[in-house]
């Protein structure tokens, strides 16, 4: 016969069984880990968007053992702060500009150079035979890179038909960085530092006479409002970068570690199929503007691609052997590949 417990017996019984369970609680919520993530752009970018279902997929393959809290619009850190605050562990994960780190390394500039590669497939090539040197890179300060993806090829747009390169001599021309200088003045044009939100009133104030941006940017601005011409010329394509602290990743456990980099994989391919289909929409919206150009002449092509072998030769010249080591994968890459 089994014994019945005292009145004292019943409340240790209970006192044990609240302290199991709240040591199964305090297990439970232990597996979880939250990551907090910082990207600079708003929720309407596809950048954002792509970032948010990584964050979900991430949620989803590790069985909510790490969950990623996605902050936009440089909510948390601001753009330029975003790599360092990774560095620092101040937060696990973020989504940069690469080309931000050209002051770094120049390595870090070639996908921005202008025609150098400039179309998805070429930009794909590109991104193939520098991810190792990116990665090494960046490993050195404790950083390991998720995956990358590109936004829309540069285009130019003009309030006048440009057939040829020369056309173009004279001209205002909108600036942001020392790329975009140095091809004003390889091209012959004034270079203008405008900022984005400026573009619109420089144009309609005849501060600039013609600036390169995405087809999606230009329509979101309503370019036919202030310009009369558009040229899909695919000038670059520059890429961000999502990023993470190689500390705390390692802090993961292994199955935590696989779901991120299965999560990783599917966002860059998702991001890059979202970036072809943002600039084919932006193209389509340029043209029911009433935009005209849209298909650049040979001629045109052939100038900004001489422009471009000029200002690869001069990044070269900064970039060292490793330079020339990146180059020459990219072009055995695009032999490979059948890249056009």
């Amino acid at each position: 016969m089994v014994p019945l417990l005292t009145t004292s017996g019943r409340k240790l019984m209970r006192k044990l069984l609240i302290a199991l369970a709240c040591t199964l609680l305090t297990s439970g919520a232990a597996a979880t880990e939250t990551w907090d993530m910082a990207t600079p752009y708003p929720d309407f970018e596809f950048h954002t968007r792509n970032i948010r279902q990584f964050a979900q997929d991430v949620s989803d393959l590790s069985g909510k053992k790490l969950e990623i809290k996605v902050h936009s619009g440089q909510s948390l850190i601001r753009h330029p702060e975003i790599k360092n605050a990774i560095r620092g562990r101040q937060i696990p994960v973020g989504e940069f500009l690469m080309a931000r780190l050209a002051n770094e390394h120049p390595i870090y500039e070639l996908d921005a150079l202008p025609f150098f590669a400039s179309s998805y497939s070429e930009a794909l090539a590109l991104w193939e035979a520098q991810r190792d040197f990116v990665q090494q890179h960046l490993g050195k300060q404790g950083l390991r890179v998720l995956f990358a993806v590109p936004w829309p090829p540069q285009g130019l747009f003009t309030k006048q038909e440009v057939t040829e390169v020369d056309q173009l001599k004279g001209l205002r021309f909108r600036t942001y960085n020392t790329v975009t200088e140095r091809m004003a003045r390889q091209i012959g044009m004034v270079p203008t530092q405008t900022e984005a939100t400026e573009m619109a009133t420089a144009f309609i104030t005849g501060r600039i006479d013609a600036m390169m941006t995405s087809p999606s940017g230009g329509a979101k601005n309503k370019a036919w409002d202030w310009s009369t011409h558009f040229y899909h010329v695919q000038a670059w394509l520059p890429k961000n970068l999502i990023v993470v602290n190689q500390r705390v990743f390692d802090g993961l456990d292994k199955d935590v570690q696989e779901a991120v980099m299965q999560a990783a994989a599917k966002a860059e391919k998702r991001g890059w199929e979202m970036s072809e289909i943002d600039t084919k929409e932006g193209v389509d919206l340029l043209v029911q503007g009433g935009m005209k150009g849209i298909t650049p002449s040979a001629e045109l092509v052939k100038g900004f691609k001489e422009v471009g072998k000029t200002l690869t030769d001069e990044w070269l010249q900064n970039a060292g052997e490793e330079g020339k080591a990146v180059v020459d994968a990219y072009e055995k890459k695009l032999t490979g590949n059948g890249a056009q």
